[in-house]
């Protein structure tokens, strides 16, 4: 399947980051001395770091760092123990977040077509009349992430990659500036991986900001320009190759392993 055939109907991470032209690029989201967890037990601790609208970012690090979590930060599921998350000119209102495929509800019996059609909740509401103009750009999401003729089958019934395929449709409905990915490639075959690439690699070409927690490194180094590493607090965070050395992998695995068992105050002085 072609990159080309994910054209959308319409977005790096430092301090100093210029654009071509030469001028500062600005701001998606400043993450200010962020601290996050459950309970106010921190499991994102201080990160201070900026994301640059227009970057594709991958969210590294061992399980327990806390990317999934600074996701939830991102979009306003969990409130701050401290510091903040602003968000830049794009604002909350056009963002778009793929939580992990265990975190959705597959029993309920929606179509594909019903699931992608959410898509469109912005436009029209929980209510909202979809009519023969919106049918047709859920029918085009639908066959430009390659489910046609799955319309009508209910979400329980689909693989994971089918499932996937489906969610990233409802993505390109939404249409928004930021997107927020966890875990997008988990337990899905390697073509709908690529297909799906390809579609992330598109949204950043027309100028979207990306961000997706992801664990393959070759896959990342392919891929994604920038590289951002957690392990409960920020490792590094810059060009991927500069980022997913072995050093800075060893140094993340240290400070995890010093904060094993519940989430609580470690730091740097652990690695």
């Amino acid at each position: 399947m072609c990159c080309a055939r994910f054209n959308s109907p319409v977005g790096r991470v430092h301090l100093g980051h210029l654009s071509a032209a030469g001028g500062a690029m600005m701001t998606a989201i400043d993450f200010q001395n962020l601290t996050l967890g459950y309970n106010r037990h921190p499991v994102v601790s201080q990160l201070q770091t900026e994301i640059v609208e227009g970057s594709l970012t991958a969210i590294v690090g061992p399980n327990g760092a806390g990317k999934s979590t600074l996701l939830k930060g991102v979009v306003g599921a969990l409130t701050p123990i401290d510091g903040r998350v602003v968000i830049g000119s794009i604002g909350r209102e056009n963002m778009a977040y793929l939580p992990q495929q265990s975190d959705i509800d597959r029993s309920f019996p929606l179509s594909v077509a019903d699931i992608v059609a959410m898509g469109l909740w912005r436009e029209i509401g929980p209510f909202g009349w979809l009519g023969i103009k919106r049918r047709a750009r859920v029918e085009t999401a639908i066959a430009a992430v390659g489910l046609t003729g799955f319309e009508s089958r209910v979400i329980g019934s689909l693989s994971g990659g089918q499932m996937q395929r489906a969610l990233f449709a409802r993505l390109l409905l939404q249409d928004a500036n930021l997107v927020l990915l966890d875990e997008p490639f988990l337990s899905v075959d390697a073509r709908t991986m690529a297909d799906l690439i390809c579609v992330i690699q598109n949204w950043h070409e027309e100028g979207r900001t990306v961000l997706a927690v992801l664990h393959d490194n070759e896959m990342i180094k392919a891929h994604f320009p920038d590289t951002l590493m957690l392990a409960r607090e920020l490792v590094a965070h810059g060009p991927t190759d500069k980022v997913l050395t072995s050093d800075n992998q060893f140094r993340a695995r240290q400070m995890c392993e010093a904060c094993a068992g519940p989430p609580h105050v470690c730091g740097r002085d652990a690695a």
